[in-house]
């Protein structure tokens, strides 16, 4: 197959590494995906062509990168141990691969890189100054990113909310609002009370990531596009939607423990990287997708009631007569 129709997929067993993964096999791509253990995590006919390597080494990530056209940059160290030190040497190897093959790089981003002088509405070229080291690392990495551009490796970045849907992981609903495995009994809301907040369906995501790769040369060299997603104005509407999608609406939030991950923060690693992005549940925080619009005519969006009950069902917390209704997908 001819290298424009090529990637490699950097945390393909994550969240929006594997969507992206599965949408770009169903588009005709040759898809390669790195894994320390490649036969613990290959599926017989997913059309992924698993490798063994790990991100943090340079030669296994321009080896497998070798003739790609698309490199996915979605991988982040398991649950969060020894984030700070692991993250900035990967970027720099996806670089060097994408350096040596041609690549561009695809970047899942976040709104972490900003701080409180750009809230409320973050737009791509709002300040990026930081409270938090974790919103510190996010900086530099863009910024190697950014000056390797300059030499000539091309970048996507597309921010988003929080992930939520069906193989999330390690999201803010199942660590925060929901239980996984489980039928959803209780539900608690970490936002501050009349607090908006912004998420993300992962399939909508990776459907847009697609969808602005698709436009090839078109795309700045440096590229970087927000999405609205869902956005809850104040805090009501995501637990609303939880309720229904479990049949039972009548359900009612309550507080999210926070005092309980202060108190765990200290010994377990997720715990301090919750506690650390508290301040995006204390004051709204909503980017625009204007210029994404502008670029795709609209951004792709499941309905969230649709949304919803495919990604409970996914976790395992809806019962047979709640299975999930067909997606629907709708661009606005």
């Amino acid at each position: 197959m001819e290298q424009g129709k090529t990637a490699l997929v950097l945390g393909a067993t994550g969240g929006i590494g594997g969507e992206v993964a599965r949408r770009l096999v169903a588009r005709g791509w040759r898809v390669k995906a790195l894994h320390r253990a490649p036969e613990r995590v290959a599926v017989a006919g997913d059309g992924i062509e698993w490798l063994r390597g790990d991100a943090i080494e340079r030669d296994a990530v321009v080896g497998a990168a070798r003739d790609v056209a698309l490199i996915v940059h979605a991988v982040n160290p398991p649950g969060y141990r020894n984030w700070g030190a692991l993250v900035l040497p990967m970027i720099d190897n996806t670089i060097a691969a994408a350096r040596a093959s041609g690549a561009r790089v695809l970047l899942p981003g976040t709104v972490y890189n900003y701080g409180p002088d750009a809230f409320a509405d973050v737009r791509e070229d709002s300040p990026q100054r930081p409270l938090t080291r974790k919103g510190a690392i996010r900086v530099e990495l863009e910024k190697r990113l950014l000056a390797a551009a300059d030499d000539g490796v091309r970048t996507l970045i597309v921010r988003a909310g929080d992930f939520f849907g069906a193989q999330a992981g390690n999201s803010w609903l199942a660590q925060g609002l929901v239980k996984p495995g489980k039928p959803v009994t209780s539900i608690s809301n970490p936002c501050a009370p009349g607090v908006g907040h912004q998420w993300a369906y992962l399939p909508d995501v990776a459907e847009t990531m697609l969808r602005l790769i698709e436009q090839g040369d078109a795309l700045p060299a440096f590229a970087t596009y927000h999405m609205e997603g869902h956005w809850d104005a104040d805090g009501t509407r995501m637990v609303a939607a939880i309720a229904r999608a479990a049949g039972r609406p009548e359900l009612k939030a309550k507080a999210f423990p926070w005092w309980l991950v202060t108190l765990a923060s200290p010994i377990v690693p997720v715990m301090r990287e919750l506690r650390e992005m508290r301040y995006l549940w204390r004051q709204p925080v909503r980017m625009s997708n204007a210029r994404l619009r502008a670029a795709l005519g609209g951004e792709p969006h499941t309905p969230l009631d649709t949304a919803m009950r495919v990604t409970l069902e996914g976790m395992g917390c809806l019962r047979d007569e709640n299975a999930a209704a067909p997606r629907q997908v709708s661009a606005r």
